[in-house]
Formats: C-alpha cells, sequence, structure tokens
C-alpha cells in the first residue's frame, strides 16, 4: 500500500532526526518569543539550531510548516489531565495549568507571536487551531466525568466548559498589562464551574458539539 503524503515537518522521526528536530523547534520558538512571527526565518533557525540549512528547507519547507510541527510538539508535551474527583477541583488544575504556561515569559511571548500571526496567515491559524483541540480534547472527560456524577446537568457541552476555563486567561495575556496568577486562575475554572453547574452550556436539540 502507498504511504500517505503527509506535510512537512508531521513525521516523528527517532535517532539523530529526532534530535534535529528538537534543536529546530527550540530555536523556532525562542525566534517567536524573542522577536515574532515577522522575523522567524528557516535559514536563520537552521544557523542557531547548528543544523544544514537543506536539512531545514527540505524537511519543513516552509515558516508556516515550521511553526505547525512546533505546536504539535507542544500539544504533545503538554502535562496531561489532572483528575481530582471534583469539578471545581480538575477545572482549576486546567486553569493553573494554562496560566503557568502563559505567565512564563518565554512561552507567554511564544503564544503572543503565534496568535497574532493567526489573525493574517491561514496555515498558522489552522495549526492554531489544532494544537487547542488536542488540549481540549484531553480535558474534556473531566466534565464528562461530573456529568456523570450528577455534578452538572445531562448534555452539557464538556468542550464548551473546557474552553471557558482558559479564555478569561488568554483575553488578560492580550488585553492586559495586569499578572496572570493563581487567582485569576482560580476565578476563570470557579465562574465555569458555577454555569455549567447552572445550565449554561447544555446543548440545545440539533446544536452541534
Amino acid at each position: 500500500m502507498a504511504a500517505e503524503a503527509v506535510e512537512p515537518g508531521t513525521v516523528r522521526p527517532g535517532g539523530r532526526t529526532a534530535r534535529v528536530r528538537t534543536a529546530v523547534l527550540r530555536a523556532a520558538g525562542d525566534t517567536l518569543a524573542e522577536r515574532g512571527f515577522a522575523h522567524l526565518d528557516l535559514a536563520d533557525i537552521a544557523r542557531r539550531a547548528e543544523v544544514g540549512k537543506t536539512t531545514v528547507y527540505r524537511r519543513w519547507g516552509t515558516v508556516t510548516g515550521l511553526v505547525a510541527d512546533l505546536l504539535t510538539d507542544m500539544a504533545e508535551q503538554s502535562l496531561p489531565r489532572t483528575e481530582t474527583g471534583s469539578l471545581i477541583g480538575d477545572l482549576k488544575a486546567n486553569a493553573r495549568l494554562v496560566r503557568r504556561t502563559l505567565a512564563d515569559p518565554r512561552q507567554g511571548a511564544l503564544f503572543k507571536a503565534v496568535i497574532a500571526a493567526a489573525t493574517c496567515e491561514t496555515k498558522t491559524a489552522e495549526a492554531l487551531h489544532r494544537f487547542y483541540e488536542i488540549r481540549v480534547e484531553e480535558w474534556a472527560p473531566c466534565v464528562q466525568q461530573a456529568v456523570d456524577r450528577g455534578e452538572v446537568p445531562r448534555g452539557t457541552d464538556t468542550h464548551e466548559v473546557i474552553r471557558a476555563v482558559s479564555a478569561p486567561l488568554y483575553y488578560r495575556l492580550l488585553t492586559s498589562p495586569d499578572p496572570l496568577d493563581e487567582a485569576v486562575a482560580d476565578r476563570a475554572a470557579e465562574a465555569a464551574a458555577a454555569a455549567a453547574r447552572a445550565g449554561a452550556y447544555v446543548r440545545g436539540e440539533g446544536e452541534a458539539k
């Protein structure tokens, strides 16, 4: 059977190729955090990663291909879901994880750069959407468990609850100079949990997930 075609940067290699990928993605992340998307250049990334320029061009092809792979790697490397036995405990764990990421000087700047680029670059936007889909899918089961325990109504849109937790944190990151502290994260989780318990996220008949 013929091999399935893949986009540049989507192969998951081992050995030396894996080390090259790690070095290149690290260099790409550093550049995004330091200088933004507009200054991302494959030749410069190759120099910073100390790998051959032709290797980078052959493997990733374009800057957007490199960013897509970086976001995929970030999603895969994120910490797994925490299960505390209660909806509010699980949502606070999620909110605190998001807060730690966004409050980190490097990671916060990196996300700002990628989000800015996604507003005008389709492939970057698609890669960012995939990143969040992976993370929401990872955490949505904690809401389903709350449904099964009777904490929130049946029909609750599990994905929307998780999105509601992180939305205020990203809003503050992008629009306010105020710090992203743990109290902010906890308030976001508490608000999402209260809304879920009140039925705010119950899907209407025929409403898509």
